[in-house]
């Protein structure tokens, strides 16, 4: 009781020695402004029977307009969009990332801009989406690392000589069909100044992606992680992988040197980026990780400001050779330590990081790149629904044959088609490289995002479709 009465007179002898402060200060004279207003300008409350006006709502929307606060605003409703989205499409059996990716569009102009362009340029002014691209990239960086390190590269070995036809064919046949396609849609639909050869080649590479983490994510819930099946889908994804980010790498030296000696310099400096990584640090690696963490007081701080560092190293030296960045993420994952403890240390911390953070921030940053208004007419609905069906054609079909001239029966090679027609994330990841290229323009850009979407969509009931056929022809009875 004594305590709490001798803590009030404080707080009564403070408030009154502010009070008379402030009232004595009252009477000081009002010092000159370093620039004096001019004569004829008069201050709103100066006006006789002019009160100053005072808004609440003006007030917020004042604050909101600094870049932190509008950051927040955009964080809070991207990862609450993207985990509602998730969860709705985890309803409908579709993997939570085709959620996220829906959502991303939703809030861009094709459904928040047009339903409401007042709150759409509130949250999302242009002068924002810089901070918003850069979170969103560091968010892809994070995420390539991770699927690199999840290639295991002994398995991969062990996989390889069965799985090389099926990988070939699922990447050069839809890559041929889009080399073909280009040919219709150059002149309408590519970048401005891009040559057709870097557009040929951007939209073959396009159509013979497969998102290798979005695969292995379906064969996890489906159950089909250690099935034939899914041995061989997971070595001809990972296989396709590397191939494709390969091409893709060259198609990037392609567009952004000038001129064949300049793309061959670039080459030649990522091969020997490559040839170090692989060679030259990838069997010191463990070594360096154990003088960190003995080195460290907190072995596993110690870890993770390592391996961040040595990302993000890899990324800056890919970046400054002329190829984005991600290519170095992706091969600092490649040849992280095999070891199982510490893959699984560094894949709990960063990708859960990245996926609930960071990654729907890539998800909205693209959705803000897709206009689908663009596809005004009948024409361009026509046009995304013929690249639908090519890419569809050139990877499910693709895949199906390839894998029933290696033995496999018609409804595995067929379920082990739909898994490679999947595309998802690793799709818009390439797209937006060739956005930012300028290689694609944006109504084509909308139609691959598209197309990204619908056949990754296609996964799940294509598989459902394939068990129930399994299922049927297991009830015939066998002829006599």
């Amino acid at each position: 009781m004594k305590t709490v009465s001798i803590c009030l007179l404080i707080l009564i002898v403070f408030g009154l020695g502010v009070a008379l402060t402030l009232q004595q200060g009252r009477q000081l004279a009002t010092p000159p402004s370093a620039t004096a207003a001019p004569a004829h300008v008069t201050a709103p409350g100066d006006l006789p029977g002019v009160e100053p006006s005072f808004s609440l709502l003006d007030n917020l929307r004042d604050n909101l307009q600094d870049p932190l606060p509008r950051l927040f605003l955009q964080l809070i409703v991207i990862i609450l969009a993207a985990r509602l989205a998730g969860a709705l499409a985890v309803k409908f059996h579709q993997p939570a990332v085709i959620g996220e990716m829906i959502a991303g569009i939703l809030l861009g102009p094709s459904l928040l801009g047009w339903w409401s362009p007042a709150a759409f340029h509130f949250i999302f002014p242009a002068s924002s989406l810089g901070s918003l691209r850069l979170f969103s990239q560091m968010g892809v960086c994070l995420f390539m690392f991770v699927v690199g390190m999840e290639l295991d590269l002994v398995e991969l070995k062990q996989q390889a000589r069965t799985a090389m036809l099926v990988s070939q064919v699922n990447i050069l046949f839809p890559y041929l069909l889009g080399v073909i396609a280009a040919l219709f849609l150059y002149s309408s639909l590519a970048g401005p100044g891009i040559s057709f050869p870097v557009f040929a080649l951007f939209i073959g590479i396009s159509l013979s992606l497969t998102a290798f983490p979005v695969l292995a994510r379906i064969l996890q819930e489906r159950g089909l992680t250690q099935t034939a099946l899914g041995t061989t889908a997971i070595a001809c994804a990972a296989t396709g992988d590397v191939a494709a980010w390969c091409i893709l790498a060259l198609v990037v030296a392609i567009a952004k040197a000038q001129g064949l000696l300049a793309t061959a310099f670039t080459l030649g400096l990522v091969a020997l980026f490559v040839c170090l990584m692989l060679f030259g640090i990838r069997p010191r690696l463990p070594r360096w990780i154990d003088y960190v963490s003995h080195r460290s007081g907190t072995a596993g701080k110690g870890v993770i400001a390592g391996v961040l560092v040595f990302l993000f190293a890899s990324a800056l030296a890919t970046d400054a050779m002329g190829i984005h960045a991600l290519f170095g993420s992706f091969l600092a994952g490649l040849v992280m330590p095999a070891r199982g403890e510490l893959r699984e240390f560094l894949r709990l911390r960063l990708e859960h990081f990245s996926a609930v953070f960071l990654l729907p921030l890539f998800f909205a940053f693209t959705g803000l790149r897709t206009q689908v208004a663009l596809l005004n007419d009948s024409t361009g609905w026509l046009i995304c629904l013929g690249i639908i069906l090519l890419a569809t054609v050139g990877k499910l079909g693709g895949t199906l044959f390839a894998a029933r001239a290696t033995g496999v029966n018609w409804l595995d090679s067929f379920s082990l088609g739909a898994l490679m027609n999947t595309r998802g994330l690793v799709e818009l990841i390439a797209l937006n490289i060739g956005y930012d290229l300028g290689i694609l323009s944006p109504r084509i850009f909308a139609m691959l995002v598209i197309m990204a979407l619908a056949t990754t969509c296609l996964t799940g009931p294509l598989l459902t479709l394939a068990d129930h056929l399994r299922a049927r022809s297991r009830l015939r009875p066998r002829p006599v």
